[in-house]
């Protein structure tokens, strides 16, 4: 199916349905500020943080954040974010773990307006400030002797500084503190001057391979201020950042073991783009979708991640996929998406989001899994083939189980996912690029603010209703394009004016630019019918999708919470989960069920009426698919994982007699099977 295929374009008295344009085809927002020249000119532009609430199962999401780990991790993990963290002027830690809680903690405080949070975060944005020495360089200086627990070494790394600046960004665009401007410009003079000096890499690889998060931020700067120092530093950053243009369209890596750090490879995924704005050469987009084909047919997982404990391994279902990667993943994804317009990249977001990213944190944000499996049916202290087991502990939900990396990253998923729901565009309209409960507060046409409210249970409702509303009760209309993307894997959607269906071809992987003068009332709907597809994966294994979601086995769960003796305590936690079931997993799918032509037949959907305040566990699934499936008699249990077999062969029986399965949303499990061997 191509997603990038162009919208059909159709023209009414009031009404017109366009593709969007190309990037770099575009007028320049009067309301927000888009690339200056000589970068290209965006379509979406980003807006200010706190612009953009959540609604729905998603706030639910984002208070249970607030209430866990995200909210009170100061307390969770005092050793290191509490007062002796480097980046409070402390003693303690002074790498990447502070900067990484408040690159999650800050935005989730802006989105729910929560003073609470906000008051946490600001010690560490005003010490970050006050620490830029006159040459320009901030934050930690010095390093320490080792201290178990802690990151005292490496205090001038280029890495840290690359997450701080990405929370100054948001800072700023909440509060519109002018001091950031002035504390960016100092130290990116001063990285133009030191870089050559000493490069990305001097004092680890992280920064090298990572140094496309110090680009972007450069070129936000640039767009503010209009410094020409910015490009020059811009194409300094690019020539010593890992070269993964020519990794994705030259080299090897992506289809060899052990060739690279798995959240190294989420974070570079964006760097060709971002330098596109600057370079402009069709290679930089070019290599990272060969890079998207290259994964699916090596290293990929079904999730939209891969194969990586933290070395990347080959796709296989037993393979460790680090919560690191998922969140990094999506960030790339989103910055992605603003830059290119390319709406193949909401659909991998939403892929990566909705599957991955809820079922490696536990309901409460009490802890997190630092590798998940696809299949996944057990979670033990049993030992596994990860290339990096961390006493065999990756498995197990803990706070700081596997390495806990991870325990400070996580954060900064579900906040930033809420924040690029919503774009401006550059024809002073308001794109919905990603769907969620939500709404926004923006400018369009000449300056109006529009409000709209997207009520919708998405994506497990296939109904999306967007409610216009105007700030200023004076103003009964206004005339702006609203952008709505047709998601890839949506074949037929309907769009719906005031209940009026609007008659005009749409197009998967298109984006629907609705013109009109808009009136205060008016209701915007589309229905995105979703069908069960199956798509193939390791050893050709089948997987049910269903819309953006996977589907996976419903296994009872039972969870229970053990602790560590004392020598892994202090390493890992005081405690953690083990997750078992009593229900069997062995499955494997009928190869003859899974032609086009019968898959309507063999899987039925059932939804529940209503969909859960929060809808990510077993006991909430709101949609469950039930088919045949006949349980493998030689497929058992090794070492705690689902053992090897041939999940595609023309072997003969070798199993039990068929019976109905149910599968629930991938999201919504712990223990699952996902990719089904075929029989």
């Amino acid at each position: 199916m191509n997603i990038l295929a162009k919208a059909f374009i159709a023209s009414f008295a009031s009404i017109a349905i366009a593709s969007a344009a190309p990037v770099g085809e575009v007028s320049v927002s009067e309301n927000y500020q888009n690339n200056r020249q000589p970068l290209l000119q965006k379509t979406y532009i980003e807006l200010p943080l706190g612009a953009i609430k959540a609604e729905g199962w998603m706030q639910e999401q984002l208070v249970r954040m607030k209430n866990g780990m995200t909210g009170h991790l100061d307390e969770v993990y005092e050793k290191v974010m509490g007062s002796r963290n480097g980046w409070l002027g402390g003693d303690g830690d002074v790498w990447e773990r502070g900067p990484y809680w408040i690159d999650g903690l800050l935005p989730l405080a802006y989105i729910l307006n929560d003073q609470a949070l906000i008051e946490k975060t600001k010690p560490w944005v005003e010490w970050t400030l006050a620490s830029q020495k006159p040459d320009g360089y901030f934050g930690p200086d010095t390093d320490r002797s080792y201290e178990p627990g802690l990151q005292r070494d490496n205090a001038r790394d280029w890495w840290p500084k690359m997450v701080m600046l990405k929370v100054m960004q948001q800072y700023y665009t909440a509060t519109n503190d002018t001091r950031v401007i002035d504390f960016m410009t100092k130290y990116f003079k001063y990285q133009l001057a030191e870089l050559p000096v000493n490069p990305l890499g001097k004092w680890t690889f992280w920064g090298e391979q990572r140094g496309g998060d110090n680009l972007m931020i450069v070129y936000w700067l640039y767009n503010i201020t209009g410094d020409k120092f910015l490009l020059d530093l811009g194409e300094l950053i690019h020539k010593q950042t890992f070269n993964w243009t020519d990794i994705f369209l030259n080299q090897d890596h992506l289809s060899r073991q052990h060739s690279l750090h798995c959240v190294n490879l989420a974070q570079g995924f964006k760097e060709p783009i971002v330098y596109y704005q600057q370079n402009k050469d069709p290679k930089q987009i070019q290599a990272t979708k060969k890079a998207v084909h290259d994964i699916h047919n090596t290293i990929g997982l079904p999730t939209g991640l891969w194969g990586g404990d933290e070395l990347l391994r080959f796709g296989k279902p037993t393979a460790g996929s680090e919560l690191c990667t998922a969140v990094e993943m999506m960030y790339s994804l989103e910055e992605m998406l603003e830059i290119t317009g390319d709406v193949q990249w909401a659909d991998y977001l939403e892929r990566v989001t909705y599957n991955a990213l809820p079922t490696q944190v536990t309901d409460d944000y009490s802890a997190r899994q630092y590798y998940q499996q696809t299949n996944q049916v057990a979670v033990t202290r049993d030992w596994r083939e990860f290339s990096t087991p961390h006493e065999d502990t990756d498995i197990l939900f803990g706070e700081l189980t596997g390495y806990p990396c991870c325990t400070s990253n996580l954060h900064q998923g579900w906040p930033k996912f809420v924040q690029n729901l919503w774009y401006a565009t550059a024809d002073n309209g308001i794109a919905a690029l990603v769907y969620a409960p939500s709404q926004v507060s923006a400018k369009v046409a000449n300056g109006i603010q529009v409000n709209i409210k997207e009520e919708t249970a998405y994506p497990f409702e296939e109904t999306i209703r967007f409610h216009v509303s105007f700030a200023d009760k004076k103003v009964k209309q206004a005339f702006f394009p609203f952008h709505i993307r047709i998601p890839g894997w949506c074949k037929e959607p309907v769009i719906k004016l005031n209940g009026e269906v609007i008659s005009a071809d749409t197009y998967p992987g298109a984006v629907a630019r609705v013109n009109r003068e808009w009136k205060n009332g008016d209701v915007l709907s589309m229905e995105l019918p979703m069908e069960v597809a199956v798509s193939r994966w390791y050893d050709n294994s089948a997987v049910v999708e269903r819309g953006p979601l996977l589907y996976a086995l419903k296994m009872n769960e039972k969870w229970e919470k053990k602790s560590f003796e004392e020598k892994a305590a202090g390493i890992y936690g005081k405690w953690y989960y083990e997750v078992t079931s009593d229900t069997p997993w062995n499955y494997a799918l009928s190869g003859r069920s899974l032609s086009a032509d019968r898959i309507k037949d063999a899987f039925s959907v059932e939804k529940s009426s209503t969909v859960p305040a929060y809808p990510w566990n077993v006991e909430n699934a709101p949609v469950r698919i039930k088919t045949k499936a006949k349980r493998l008699n030689g497929w058992t249990l090794v070492r705690g994982s689902a053992g090897p077999i041939a999940y595609f062969t023309q072997q003969g029986m070798d199993f039990s007699d068929e019976e109905t399965i149910e599968l629930i949303p991938y999201g919504c499990t712990t223990l699952r099977i996902t990719e089904f061997p075929v029989r």
